[in-house]
């Protein structure tokens, strides 16, 4: 069981709105305090002390704040989709429960939160396994495997971003790539993901940037490799899309 997808991070205070966006990864969050709002194409999902919640790889939701004033504090785990599909014995699932109310899951949560922090990874198998069996009843069996994009004519898109992850992109450069002109280009992806093609280049760039940060990370090289204008630019990106500065991130991911 490969591990190294496991990923956890606590959010003590959410202030700020994340835009339209979506993980490789399944994102499955305990909300410790306040209401977790959730926008997805179709539905609304308002979540609240004690709920777990469950967004899938590759679906493009929003996180409103509903009031500015409120503290919102919850905790995501991350699962890859190929270590979920592991665990579910060669399985592609769904989640179409997106808010649980159980109090074994609860406490499963909160076992392997504390085992992937502590690095004990012998307990972390165990009760991901344990944990996972308990959600299963949520899921659905997908046939097809999970799509980025949900429209094939753009399928070079996503090869051409991450091909030039590290350029600087323009609108007339990608609307080449699927032969049109500009403005048709901005108008068909927005109304096929939902995003606008600049908005969701930032989020491709804060992903794979984040997949790189270590203790030994100089942020700021980072923030250039990456195209940023400089490091507060990369930061304020970082926190809109992660929820935390990158800084923090390192810090808490690396207990520096």
């Amino acid at each position: 069981m490969n591990l190294d997808n496991l990923e956890i991070l606590s959010f003590k205070e959410q202030k700020i709105a994340f835009p339209k966006h979506f993980h490789e990864t399944f994102c499955i969050s305990y909300i410790h305090n306040g209401i977790e709002q959730i926008d997805l194409e179709h539905q609304n999902i308002y979540s609240e002390k004690g709920s777990i919640t469950i967004t899938n790889p590759y679906e493009i939701h929003s996180n409103p704040i509903i009031d500015s004033s409120s503290n919102i504090e919850f905790e995501t785990i991350y699962i890859s989709k190929d270590l979920m599909k592991y665990l579910y014995k060669g399985q592609n699932v769904v989640f179409l429960n997106r808010k649980i109310n159980n109090l074994k899951l609860n406490q499963l949560f909160f076992q392997l939160k504390n085992a992937i922090e502590i690095n004990n990874i012998q307990k972390t198998e165990i009760v991901l396994k344990k944990f996972t069996t308990f959600l299963k009843p949520y899921s659905q069996y997908k046939k097809e495997e999970y799509s980025e994009l949900n429209y094939n004519s753009f399928q070079n898109i996503n090869s051409f971003i991450d091909e030039n992850i590290h350029s600087k992109f323009n609108l007339d450069d990608l609307s080449k790539v699927v032969h049109l002109n500009k403005f048709g280009f901005v108008k068909k992806f927005k109304s096929s993901t939902g995003m606008s093609p600049m908005n969701y280049i930032l989020m491709k760039k804060i992903f794979s940037s984040k997949k790189i940060i270590t203790s030994y990370s100089d942020l700021t090289q980072i923030a250039f490799d990456y195209e940023f204008s400089d490091l507060a630019h990369y930061s304020n990106t970082f926190k809109r899309f992660v929820g935390v500065s990158p800084k923090t991130y390192q810090k808490n991911s690396f207990n520096l």
